[in-house]
């Protein structure tokens, strides 16, 4: 007889987990919040409690400015909810912070990814693999063409532009969370130890995962350089700020953005980019598959992505599958 797994429910809102009235990731503050990580389509304020990891509410404490009804949860700690629910926080790979959630109830296993991917990262431990009933999995580059180069090719990509333009500095756009302590980091393992140079919007941010142990070696300030200070450099800011007046204090830039998007050269295009360095935080379409196969779940539900082509790609391998149709979860500029 088929499984229902009515006790975990897609509400438009949030994927709602009946028995212990509590919401994953919810889209509108509610009494009793579970969030996977700390990007702002997924954790919000104003929730009467929020269990999240001790980094992921360290973040929304410095996004939010307060940490009224945080109820921290490590990794693998396991926590009883309401009405007979337990709750795991697992590591997702996708920030610092990011974990899946393992939710059990009367003897069956959902596990809901978050945002996750599979690739090595030096900012966050790496996504663990969960045997469960139902895999509720994201799909932002769920399409066969999604297929990432390896960061250390893009990387090697930024630092050639660098070596080759003495008297230009290179730009990157990347996101403020993850995204530019994630390239910074790799910067520093590919051996680049001058200064990174940041947007004020960067800081914060970079200030908080050095607080947690990672190391982004030396980060100023753009607004303290001066112009020939900035010659030959790495310098970091918001997508939205490469093309502002904020950029016109730069020597001559050569216009990057880390992104999974930057695979689609319109996209590129539209934001005038130079140079497009293919760095995502999400799973492209080999790590989505691979990632059903080595979970092997009964189910696997889709959501906030590219459904159709995953929907399709269970189907042929004889896998049960169904789409979420869940609002409010954007790709933040991977």
């Amino acid at each position: 007889m088929a499984r229902e797994f009515s006790w975990i429910r897609p509400e438009p809102w949030g994927i709602h987990v009946v028995p212990a009235d509590c919401w994953i990731d919810p889209a509108r503050p509610i009494d009793r919040a579970l969030v996977t990580h700390g990007h702002a389509d997924h954790a919000r304020g104003g929730h009467g409690a929020t269990f999240a990891t001790p980094a992921t509410l360290a973040i929304m404490k410095l996004r939010y400015a307060t940490e009224e009804g945080a109820v921290p949860v490590p990794y693998g700690e396991r926590i009883a909810l309401p009405g007979g629910v337990h709750a795991t926080w697992l590591p997702a790979g996708h920030v610092l912070g990011s974990a899946q959630i393992l939710l059990e109830h009367a003897g069956e296993r959902i596990v809901v990814t978050g945002d996750f991917k599979r690739r090595p990262d030096p900012t966050c431990p790496p996504f663990e693999v969960t045997p469960c009933d139902v895999l509720v999995t994201e799909a932002t580059f769920g399409l066969p063409v999604f297929r990432h180069p390896p960061v250390e090719q893009e990387v090697g990509k930024l630092l050639h532009a660098l070596a080759a333009n003495p008297q230009r500095c290179v730009l990157v756009g990347a996101y403020a969370l993850g995204k530019a302590q994630r390239l910074i980091a790799e910067l520093r393992r590919a051996g680049h130890r001058d200064t990174i140079w940041l947007h004020g919007a960067m800081e914060r941010m970079c200030r908080l995962y050095e607080e947690w142990g990672i190391d982004l070696g030396d980060l100023r300030l753009v607004s303290d350089a001066g112009k020939e200070e900035l010659l030959g450099s790495v310098v970091l800011a918001p997508p939205s700020a490469l093309n502002d007046r904020w950029s016109r204090r730069l020597p001559d830039p050569i216009t990057a953005m880390a992104s999974g998007w930057m695979q689609v050269r319109q996209r590129a295009r539209q934001r005038m980019v130079e140079l497009p360095l293919v760095i995502s935080d999400h799973a492209d379409w080999d790590e989505l598959t691979q990632t059903v196969v080595d979970v092997n779940p009964a189910e696997t539900w889709i959501t906030h992505g590219r459904e159709e082509a995953m929907l399709r790609w269970c189907e042929l391998n004889q896998r049960k599958a169904r789409a979420l149709a869940l609002v409010g979860y954007e790709d933040e500029d991977d």
